[in-house]
């Protein structure tokens, strides 16, 4: 595979924008080496593989279900500050699992973005006001599995 047949283009603006975005980018896989923070230019971009919820959830419980990933860039502009917790700035080939992104209005229409990584990794960003896109960048390849947050627990009687 090699392009997304159905490429998303999202772009948030409140915070129910927002939730529908972060719907779509749970689970998504990133390199700490393609996060940037452009001060200058009051924007923070990440690039990431996406899983394709989507496509999973519309498979047929017949038919194996064809999990993939999209390359996926998501940007935010209009970013007055980044703050960094729980994450080693210093390896840039650490890989970290986005699980959500959430936006807390605060001095309307400013507020913080909060964006949360399994492991106890956050990146908030204050913002003047929510200005987020999503944008998948073509390139599709297949999922080794569909991601499951129950499996390393166990049931304890």
């Amino acid at each position: 595979m090699n392009a997304c047949i159905d490429e998303l283009k999202l772009v948030a603006l409140d915070r129910d924008d927002m939730e529908v975005v972060s719907a779509h980018v749970q689970d998504g896989l990133v390199r700490l080496g393609d996060i940037l923070w452009k001060p200058c230019d009051h924007r923070f971009v990440m690039a990431l593989n996406r899983f394709d919820w989507m496509s999973a959830a519309d498979a047929t419980p017949v038919q194996k279900p064809d999990y993939r990933r999209c390359r996926t860039a998501l940007r935010f502009e209009r970013v007055v500050g980044c703050k960094c917790r729980n994450l080693d700035q210093t390896n840039k080939e650490a890989r970290l699992n986005l699980l959500a992104v959430e936006f807390a209005e605060r001095d309307p229409p400013g507020g913080v973005i909060t964006l949360t990584f399994s492991g106890g990794g956050v990146i908030r960003l204050e913002v003047e006001c929510l200005e987020a896109e999503l944008a998948d960048l073509g390139e599709v390849f297949v999922a080794d599995c569909c991601p499951n947050h129950f499996a390393a627990r166990s049931v304890t009687a």
